[in-house]
């Protein structure tokens, strides 16, 4: 066999999936997990907004921002409605499922876009969103962002300048349950380590509208709700380690009682 049918099988091998394992390892799995552990940053948390689905856990660090980006509006827009009330925030809104935010006031601008990867359609990009109204703007942003799935693509496409311009991240991520899986790891690998460039995670809230997935020691909720507070903002950190936070409420009423498993904040 030649040296140059050597590379050209394994670059077969890779291309039909031969090479790659059927789940990840759990040490993979927890290296993953590790690096999301939250810190405790020296500010404090409050919740914004509701008391169930729609309500986070962020830091009490508003002096100064001027706007915050929300796509993913379904029915809910108290978060916004807050920010305006007690900080004086004007919010971007986007959804092209709905017609327009539960809540309307002056501080509130509407797009009846999805949030996506590229301009196309009923699609329109992180970027091109921030150009369209306020694109000379280099203050601190809020980024509070539930679009189903997409965030992924979202946030691997934003160009590391603008990432780095909000403060504030609020990002519920969606089918974690397929950390397992070889492909949708590297997908969730990716994304957290751009994040983690800029990014502490100050708070995890499990959503309990799905019920976990468990393999051994291993539990991974489907949903997470990850608050980041941007490193510019931080002088020192220590593990945060007592959960469930006293703010912290069940998205569903009705549902199982759901709180972050151990092994997302403590070494297992």
């Amino acid at each position: 066999m030649s040296s140059s049918t050597i590379p050209a099988i394994r670059y077969l091998r890779r291309t039909l999936g031969l090479n790659t394992p059927t789940e990840m390892s759990d040490e993979d799995v927890l290296g993953l997990i590790r690096k999301l552990r939250p810190l405790n940053c020296g500010k404090e948390l409050i919740r914004i907004g509701g008391d169930g689905d729609g309500g986070y856990l962020v830091p009490d660090d508003f002096e100064g921002i001027e706007y915050c980006f929300s796509p993913g509006v379904n029915t809910c827009s108290e978060f916004e409605n807050q920010l305006a009330d007690r900080y004086n925030i004007k919010s971007f809104l986007a959804d092209y499922s709905v017609e327009e935010p539960p809540i309307m006031r002056p501080e509130f601008v509407f797009d009846k876009r999805f949030l996506g990867a590229s301009d196309r359609g009923q699609y329109i990009t992180l970027s091109s969103w921030k150009d369209k109204y306020i694109k000379d703007y280099a203050g601190d942003l809020i980024l509070q962002m539930d679009i189903e799935s997409s965030e992924y693509e979202v946030i691997l496409n934003t160009p590391d300048s603008l990432l780095n311009q909000f403060r504030i991240l609020v990002v519920e991520f969606h089918d974690l349950h397929r950390i397992f899986d070889p492909f949708a790891f590297r997908l969730f690998s990716t994304c957290f380590d751009k994040i983690l460039q800029f990014f502490h995670v100050v708070h995890i809230h499990p959503n309990n509208y799905c019920i976990p997935v468990k393999r051994g020691n291993i539990e991974v909720p489907k949903l997470l709700e990850i608050t980041f507070l941007n490193k510019k903002r931080v002088t020192s950190t220590t593990p945060q380690t007592v959960f469930p936070h006293e703010l912290d409420v069940d998205n569903a009423p009705d549902g199982v009682h759901l709180v972050l498993p151990e092994c997302w904040y403590s070494s297992i």
